[in-house]
């Protein structure tokens, strides 16, 4: 179980705090999804809960025990906006095995196999991956670090329709044994399996349900 306590991030160089008292329960092998605009604080949030930032105040909590940025950084896997940017391996076993050279191969075609890639031969360049698999990779990168909290940001960015309802369909599949966390402008299908909802603005959270949102973003908007 995932646990913020009063988290609040207030940088000296800013004149308001970026996150404001944010609370939040997120349960083991559950998908929770942050909406909100740009410059709401969602990436602060999930670089707070992958070690790369450091709270003003408050706690994160798993499992009772609170912890600190080394401890989170084992604890989560955060996946970047656009995450085909920050490839460096020369293949796709490069990729996987960056900092872990001792990985088997096993392990690796796990991996693979856990984001649906798994015909792929290891050599391919990730630069020459789809945008689909491009996503896929970066989520079998931090699989197969093993974390216990899989952190996502905005996944769907960039991708098309059917590219958008096959990383979908992949996340459904990947909470049975992960817990996940997703900040989104454009929640989209998203909601569908959503099993908690949040939304973030000027840094204030707020828990809402997923099914009264998703009524929302179908009615019929007025016309301009």
């Amino acid at each position: 179980m995932l646990y913020l306590r009063n988290l609040t991030y207030h940088p000296t160089a800013s004149s308001t705090a970026i996150l404001k008292s944010i609370n939040l329960d997120l349960a083991p092998q559950k998908l929770g999804l942050i909406i909100g605009p740009s410059g709401s604080g969602k990436s602060t949030l999930l670089e707070i809960l992958s070690g790369l930032a450091e709270p003003t105040s408050g706690s994160v909590l798993w499992r009772e025990q609170e912890l600190i940025s080394e401890q989170l950084q084992q604890l989560a896997g955060l996946v970047f906006q656009f995450p085909e940017r920050h490839f460096c391996g020369g293949s796709i076993l490069e990729e996987l095995r960056l900092g872990h050279p001792e990985l088997g191969i096993e392990r690796v075609n796990h991996a693979l196999s856990e984001v649906g890639l798994e015909h792929l031969t290891r050599a391919t360049p990730p630069h020459a991956l789809s945008g689909g698999q491009q996503r896929r990779l970066a989520l079998a990168v931090q699989l197969i670090r093993q974390p216990h909290l899989l952190l996502l940001d905005e996944p769907t960015a960039g991708l098309d329709w059917s590219m958008r309802q096959q990383l979908v369909n992949l996340l459904a599949k990947l909470k049975k044994d992960w817990t996940l966390l997703i900040v989104t402008h454009d929640p989209g299908d998203l909601l569908a399996i959503a099993d908690y909802c949040w939304t973030i603005n000027h840094g204030e959270l707020k828990s809402i349900d997923p099914t009264t949102l998703d009524t929302k973003l179908k009615e019929p908007q007025p016309a301009v």
